[in-house]
Order: C-alpha cells, then structure tokens, then sequence
C-alpha cells in the first residue's frame, strides 16, 4: 500500500512571501485533479497536507480511499517555528490542534493521548525560519517520526534526515510536498501487505514502512515556481502586467535554494558532532546542556 503523506492544494493558503501574500496562492493544485493523479500514478490511500486547514477534504470524502491529515504550523518552547504532518484526524481533532498548536508540549500531548501519527516535515529546511538547537531534542523526545525524503529537498537533507532518523530509532516518511500537480505522487511511502489506512499506519510503527521516488532539485522548485506564477496569471488575469518580474524567478530560487543547503549544513554538522540528549518536559526550564551523537 503506497500514499504520498506530504500534498498541498488550494486550501493551504496564500504564500507567505512578502508582497506576494496578497495575492498569490501556495499551491492551486484543486482537490479532484489532485486525488485522480495519485490514483493515477499507483496510490493505494490518499490524503491532503494542507496548512492548518482541512477544508479542501470536503470534496474527498465520498472516496472509501481518502483519509484527513494537514500541516500542522507549530510554535516550539523556544519561540521558533516548525511544521508537523498530522495524520488521520476528524474535525474534532483539527478544532483541537489548531487550538494548541502555538505550545509544541501541549499539541504533542494531544497527539499522544489520541494516539495519532505524526512526524516532523523537512527535517534539514530553512523554510519555517530560524532553527534552535533545542528543538531537535524535542523532536528526539517526543515526535515518533520523520520526513526522510521530502519531494523538494535538497538530497543531501533528505539524507541527513533519513540517517537522523536512524539514529533516533523514529519511523521514516516520504512525501511530494508538492504545491504543484506535476510532483504530486513522485514521492511516497510503502506498507507492503497493508490493506486499509488504519493498517498502514500500524505498519508504519511496526518499523514495515519504506520510502520512494524523488528528491528535490533547483530546476524542479524553478520549474514549480513558474507553474504557480502560471497558475495565477490564470486565476488574476491583471497580474499579467507584472509579467517582467517573472525573469527574477530563477535568482530568487538560487537564492532560497543556497540558504536550504547552507541551513542543512549547519545543522547536519551540529547534531552528527554533538552528543545526544534527550529533552524531557521537566527540563523545561533548564538549560541545555548537551546534543546528538
């Protein structure tokens, strides 16, 4: 049984660049043409990952197949930011989470007593901001999963997650992270054996999951990039007139590609040279004293 546990459509928001906040969506992949793609390319389950909203699964629910999840913004102890896929939820859940998810204890608390799956999504990105050396300990301490291979990653940061993963002794996951229907589906998780989602997920936890297909690239996020400026041209046909500011696209995606491989070395180098250390929620006022092994 296959299902790509990390897609975007309509329903994620807009982008969270400045300027383009107002009037550029994150991703127009629509729920139906995302759904029959992944039946398409082999899916077996299908769900949505959108951020922080699960009305784009209205459309889905008459298909036996399709489950809720979504993409979780979390605030961690620290103040920093990270995004955490949620799996298999109802709108009780949602209600719930979107109501603790700025205390990362008090979500993960949540979580664990619903006995839901999660996983940290982009282990080794740069894209919810700055990174604190502690929440990687939260993430070894409470966070049973991660995104070991992440569709728009640079590959060395899927590599480093997936042997971060390892180390951790956390179940590995891999989704497109596609904001475009043209990776939908190219990255995947594998249960063999199992025949509904409830047994891919227990799969999954018994350590049978494997994980598939593509990493990212500075061509495929330029490629995607110019599909979603396509994409809005269609939907705002005025934005035509700032067609000339296209041409910057390939700067500005050099420049965004840059600052994710410097973030993964940065922190590939801290926790592979540091020495592990579990951050338990009694430490919560403590310091931190150590890291990683």
């Amino acid at each position: 049984m296959r299902c790509d546990l990390h897609v975007h459509s309509i329903a994620s928001g807009m982008c969270n660049t400045p300027i383009l906040s107002r009037i550029c969506r994150e991703s127009y992949n629509q729920p139906a043409e995302v759904y029959t793609r992944l039946k398409r390319l082999g899916m077996s389950i299908v769900t949505l990952t959108d951020h922080d909203s699960i009305d784009a699964g209205e459309s889905l629910r008459q298909h036996a197949d399709f489950f809720l999840s979504e993409e979780v913004t979390v605030r961690m102890p620290a103040g920093t930011e990270m995004h955490l896929g949620v799996y298999g939820i109802n709108e009780r859940d949602h209600v719930e989470i979107q109501r603790r998810r700025k205390d990362f204890v008090s979500l993960v608390m949540y979580l664990t007593e619903r006995k839901l799956f999660f996983s940290v999504n982009h282990v080794f990105s740069g894209l919810t901001g700055l990174r604190n050396e502690e929440d990687f300990c939260w993430f070894a301490s409470y966070v049973p999963a991660f995104e070991s291979r992440n569709g728009q990653m640079w590959p060395k940061a899927n590599d480093s997650a997936a042997r971060l993963a390892s180390r951790l002794s956390k179940i590995a996951v891999g989704g497109s992270d596609s904001h475009t229907i043209a990776g939908v589906g190219q990255t995947y998780t594998e249960v063999p054996d199992a025949r509904t989602a409830d047994e891919f997920f227990a799969g999954l936890r018994a350590g049978c999951g494997q994980v598939h297909g593509e990493n990212g690239g500075y061509t495929k996020l330029t490629a995607d990039v110019f599909r979603i400026v396509w994409s809005l041209w269609m939907e705002k046909p005025w934005t035509i007139a700032l067609m000339p500011f296209s041409l910057l696209v390939p700067a500005f995606t050099a420049g965004h590609w840059l600052n994710e491989i410097r973030f993964c070395q940065k922190w590939a180098d801290v926790l592979e040279n540091g020495q592990k250390q579990q951050r338990m929620l009694w430490d919560m006022d403590s310091s931190l004293e150590a890291n990683w092994s």
